[in-house]
């Protein structure tokens, strides 16, 4: 009964927004047609709004488990014209609290004390309240200001009930509607459920908040608050009170004298470290996560907060993503065109030459404007756009990196509109590739596969030895085992030559690796990196190879 009733509120709110002028009314079964040619809310005056404007109010209005479906529906511009992913934007988390004795009674559930055996002080009134939790103000026994996020009583339920009837919306558009195959709008709103049921766990998001203050231990780009483990669970995550000004304050920040261009700068080094060198990125990076320690303004440091949605990438994943953003860099398009089919995002059949006219019919008219002009995130849009033309399949870790650089570029834009997100990129971009590709990086390979390889192989010097037994033994044998005792001699030949070049081929790594080390001896420094490579190289195939 709850479901049903739910399902006649959607559409009450459906019809009050006439959200049925988004229907392709030619695409679907006459049945169907007829029904929404004649259907009641055709008595309803027309809103006076755009397709945007409607469908934003709409999702405001049916509540806060639509409201975070639709800002994640923002992000896939993939999917929407640009005017309805421009509303959806605006989607506002205005929900109203809870009450503080419900809060309080979770707290206690959840962590198995009282509120004031947990606490020194604790204040029911909550400092923010957003669609899945809301946050409390508290003080631990030994005088350390904290903040305790607590899960909406219920929340489970009403998400399971809404995602339910997403999933009948969205199998109804993709059975009934020409485009909806291509759009996958089931795959949305199972992305979505994945995503909301990471947010409703306390546990995973403290997770995720250790693993980046780890990263960030000490610098001076950004500060993540320490979790309190002992006072944490699924429902209830307590972390250290941080204080600073919000990054969307531009006034305040004015006033407290903030290098604009450093913390805009900033920003765009945050985001790189954490998609290249750690391969771990903060993936909700809008303005009311973010805030700013101004206490040295000429060095200002960002805080983050909010740890619910992270993004990872594959090492295979950064390295073509790292290749094909020096490859536009350097307008080379037959390398995008070419990376994007060995990197698998566009099947092997499209032909390289089509594809790269499209890419550069998409960046030429980009790279003739001012760099101050040109925004890096709907670039990266814009290519996606056109690489769905060739099948490009949705990859879902650069539809989160995309979202997550679109945020930091537009709040780096909003600090400082002169911002060039290209020039800021371009070196780490490069630097990252050298140390990927160079002896470091080799070296760095042949400690993580050497291990493997040798417990895949048989213990050299061990077989050496036992060889050498054996063939001792044979020297007393009779004439008729001399034929064995040739064979087994070729063999152990074999086993020594393959010993030496196995020797060899670690020789030659480890000097590649001293190239990178503080060693002063001049006929080192002589050899150019690329031939410290070449010997790399050499060294890898000697000792791969076996015979």
């Amino acid at each position: 009964m709850t479901r049903i009733q739910r399902l006649f509120r959607i559409a009450w709110v459906f019809s009050k927004y006439r959200l049925d002028e988004f229907l392709p009314l030619a695409d679907l079964p006459w049945p169907l047609r007829f029904l929404l040619l004649f259907a009641p809310w055709h008595l309803f005056p027309t809103y006076r709004a755009s397709r945007g404007e409607r469908l934003r109010l709409a999702l405001e209005e049916l509540g806060p488990i639509f409201v975070k479906f639709g800002q994640i529906l923002s992000t896939r511009r993939d999917l929407l014209p640009d005017d309805m992913a421009n509303a959806l934007q605006q989607l506002q988390d205005r929900v109203p609290p809870f009450p503080g004795s419900e809060a309080q009674a979770i707290v206690e559930n959840s962590l198995g004390q009282s509120v004031g055996q947990l606490f020194k002080t604790f204040d029911s009134n909550p400092m923010a309240s957003a669609s899945v939790a809301q946050v409390h103000e508290a003080t631990l026994h030994s005088g350390q200001s904290v903040v305790v996020k607590v899960i909406r009583p219920g929340i489970d339920r009403v998400i399971r009930q809404d995602i339910a009837l997403m999933l009948l919306m969205a199998r109804a558009l993709e059975r009934y509607w020409s485009e909806g195959r291509r759009l996958r709008p089931v795959e949305v709103v199972r992305d979505y459920e994945q995503t909301i049921h990471d947010e409703l766990d306390m546990q995973r998001e403290a997770a995720n908040a250790s693993q980046l203050r780890r990263n960030f231990e000490g610098s001076t780009l950004i500060y993540i608050p320490e979790v309190f483990w002992d006072y944490t669970a699924r429902k209830v995550l307590v972390m250290e009170r941080v204080k600073g000004i919000p990054v969307a304050d531009t006034e305040a920040l004015n006033a407290a004298g903030v290098n604009m261009k450093v913390l805009a700068e900033k920003g765009v080094e945050i985001f790189f470290t954490q998609v290249f060198r750690d391969s771990f990125f903060h993936a909700d990076m809008h303005p009311g996560n973010i805030f700013v320690d101004a206490s040295n303004p000429q060095d200002p440091r960002y805080i983050a907060i909010d740890f619910g949605i992270v993004g990872t990438l594959a090492p295979e994943d950064q390295s073509y993503l790292a290749r094909n953003l020096l490859a536009f860099f350097r307008r080379d398009y037959r390398q995008v065109a070419e990376l994007h089919i060995q990197s698998g995002w566009i099947p092997a059949h499209t032909r390289v030459n089509e594809f790269e006219a499209a890419i550069r019919t998409v960046c030429e008219p980009i790279f003739e404007r001012p760099l101050s002009e040109i925004s890096f995130g709907h670039f990266l849009l814009r290519l996606f756009q056109t690489a769905r033309r060739f099948e490009m399949e949705v990859q879902p870790q650069l539809v989160l990196l995309q979202k997550t650089l679109l945020n930091v570029e537009g709040l780096g834009r909003q600090l400082y509109p002169e911002l060039d997100l290209w020039s800021t990129a371009q070196p780490f971009l490069e630097t990252w590739m050298r140390r990927r590709i160079g002896p470091p990086g080799m070296f760095k390979t042949l400690k993580e596969h050497l291990p493997a390889w040798l417990e895949q192989s048989p213990e050299m010097p061990q077989l050496v030895h036992d060889a050498l037994l054996r063939v001792r033994d044979l020297d007393r044998a009779p004439a008729a085992d001399q034929a064995t005792l040739k064979a087994l001699q070729d063999a152990e030949e074999g086993r020594r030559r393959s010993f030496r070049r196995t020797l060899l081929g670690v020789a030659c790594l480890a000097g590649a690796w001293l190239t990178t080390q503080p060693v002063s001896w001049a006929a080192i420094s002589t050899i150019p990196t690329q031939g410290w490579i070449l010997i790399a190289a050499a060294g890898w195939l000697l000792i791969g190879r076996r015979t």
